[in-house]
């Protein structure tokens, strides 16, 4: 499996925001997001190959009960179902991170899928490719059917919302289950759009998403 980094840090994001848990970081993605806050793993990917085996070991050794399988794109990751299943005869608690654009047989405890909105749509030769590859509702209603999920959503804009709406009503996701987080990579970033993110998700019943990562070591790698 190609990695390009495993970490023990606490969960930034989403329902288990705040859980020391480590990170096995796949490498390489089938999007190419304007905004990608880990370029290493897409626009230029980095890292090599390791053995299940050593990465179960690894993983191991830092002593966590949570870890999350994340990328770059992990289900697009040769080994990923494998790496599920060594990680769930741990005992550990699994949660995997997905953009859901790709269907792999993994067992996990949380499903992490974070639909791309059109704000992330690059210009140039990626463009088209990633917009008609972003939301893929059928590939996403599968990954929510094999453990509990959530959706997670960054927004940049107020009228990102439109689209939240829409995907949310294909999917049938519960509104409990679908969480917006201000796009950026620096704390300040994050703090000027957080109260208007904050009053979309009072006016639609969703969930506010802290960046804990991004609010403690800023765009840092790694941590």
């Amino acid at each position: 499996m190609k990695i390009a980094e495993i970490f023990h840090s606490i969960q930034g994001e989403g329902k288990l925001a705040g859980v020391p848990s480590v990170f096995v970081r796949s490498t390489g993605c089938n999007l190419r997001c304007a905004w990608c806050d880990t370029p290493y793993t897409s626009w230029k990917p980095e890292g090599g190959e390791m053995p299940v085996g050593e990465i179960l070991e690894k993983v191991k050794g830092f002593g966590a009960r949570h870890v999350v399988i994340t990328g770059g794109e992990p289900m697009i990751a040769r080994g990923v179902g494998e790496l599920s299943q060594g990680l769930r005869n741990l005992g550990l608690h699994i949660t995997i991170e997905t953009a859901g654009t790709v269907y792999t047989p993994v067992v996990c405890d949380l499903m992490s899928i974070s639909p791309k909105l059109g704000n992330s749509t690059p210009t140039g030769e990626w463009a088209l490719r990633h917009d008609q590859l972003r939301i893929q509702i059928d590939i996403i209603q599968r990954l929510m059917e094999i453990c509990a999920s959530q959706l997670k959503f960054v927004i940049s804009s107020p009228e990102d919302i439109a689209e939240i709406r829409d995907i949310v009503a294909r999917t049938g996701a519960s509104p409990d289950d679908v969480i917006l987080m201000p796009e950026g990579t620096h704390p300040e970033a994050l703090r000027q759009k957080a109260v208007w993110v904050a009053e979309l998700c009072k006016a639609e019943g969703f969930r506010y998403g802290p960046r804990l990562h991004v609010d403690i070591w800023g765009d840092r790698r790694g941590v």
